[in-house]
């Protein structure tokens, strides 16, 4: 007997709702931008420059003490943060005036002062530090990289559909791109380069679930002729239904457990994924589709119809 998660043929009215999702979607867009400049977003090492020293302390770790003892060193804004395990800390010293040698003069002061209070028995795991240009510019390909990708999107959606479909996934994409940055403002993430990765992954992902709908909606068009869009565009998201929830099910699971067992290094990317694979979701039925119904969809096709049957 073959298990049934979704009704053979379902007939939900997702277009009942549209307007109320849309406003709903328009609002968290303005409050994900609005977040983003405040409070602001939690840059990594990799967007603000800096150093990073990984330790692991012999016990678990007095956050409260190694703070106190760090920023009684005189190297400017010191944060602290176990990474995965209690007796692991993550330390992020502000880039220090000069060179090469003041960064790594204040690395080995920083160790000397780890050394001191735990007898020399802090295992140092790794050290970064990344310099203002090389920030500036991580910072800079990053936001080209996002925006070339969306032209890519917009390039493509065109020419294979109508530019009414470029609309709309551009319209779901950047909202999708707008909630993950503010949940990663709403959260205190860090956002770095592994944050990229995982927004231009969202960005292919949910261009995939628009596709396979943009496909259904083009070919119920040719079928049902004089079927009011929004009918239509219902009728094509209840066929592609147990396809979409499927495959966003089985994503998930898949990321749940990186999340969980994954280790910290990649929980932020994890985190991010997992976000988006719920709003590209969403986004798809509620942003993409709907911005057909508003961008009269049926009345360009017929008028095209028409006109390739014109003598």
């Amino acid at each position: 007997m073959r298990l049934r998660l979704f009704p053979e043929k379902p007939t939900f009215k997702f277009m009942r709702w549209q307007m109320l999702c849309m406003v709903m979607s328009v609002v968290g867009i303005v409050l994900s931008a609005v977040l983003a400049f405040y409070p602001g977003l939690n840059y990594g090492i990799d967007f603000e420059g800096g150093i990073l020293v990984e330790v692991k302390t012999p016990g678990p770790a007095d956050l409260g003490t190694l703070r106190a003892e760090l920023n009684g060193l005189g190297l400017g804004q010191v944060a602290l943060q176990e990474f995965g395990a209690a007796d692991d800390v993550l330390i992020r010293i502000q880039r220090q005036e000069g060179g090469e040698d003041a960064q790594q003069q204040a690395v080995e002061t920083v160790k000397n002062a780890l050394n001191e209070l735990s007898g020399e028995d802090v295992t140092f795991r790794r050290t970064e530090f990344v310099g203002p240009k090389v920030s500036e510019e991580l910072l800079q390909d990053g936001m080209l990289a996002i925006g070339l990708s969306l032209v890519a999107v917009l390039i493509y959606i065109w020419f294979r559909f109508e530019w009414q479909y470029g609309v709309g996934a551009i319209a779901a994409l950047i909202h999708d791109i707008a909630l993950t940055i503010g949940m990663f403002a709403v959260t205190g993430l860090e956002v770095n380069l592994t944050t990229v990765a995982a927004v231009l992954t969202i960005v292919g992902y949910s261009l995939n679930d628009t596709v396979v709908i943009f496909d259904r909606i083009r070919e119920n068009l040719r079928r049902f002729k004089s079927m009011p869009i929004s009918e239509l565009i219902d009728l094509s998201i209840n066929e592609t239904l147990a396809r979409t929830c499927m495959t966003s099910l089985t994503t998930l699971i898949a990321l749940l457990a990186l999340f969980f067992f994954g280790g910290e290094v990649v929980k932020g990317f994890t985190f991010a994924m997992i976000w988006g694979v719920l709003v590209g979701t969403y986004s798809t039925v509620y942003i993409a589709a709907p911005i057909l119904i508003h961008l009269d969809l049926r009345s360009i096709g017929r008028n095209k119809a028409e006109a390739e049957q014109a003598p």
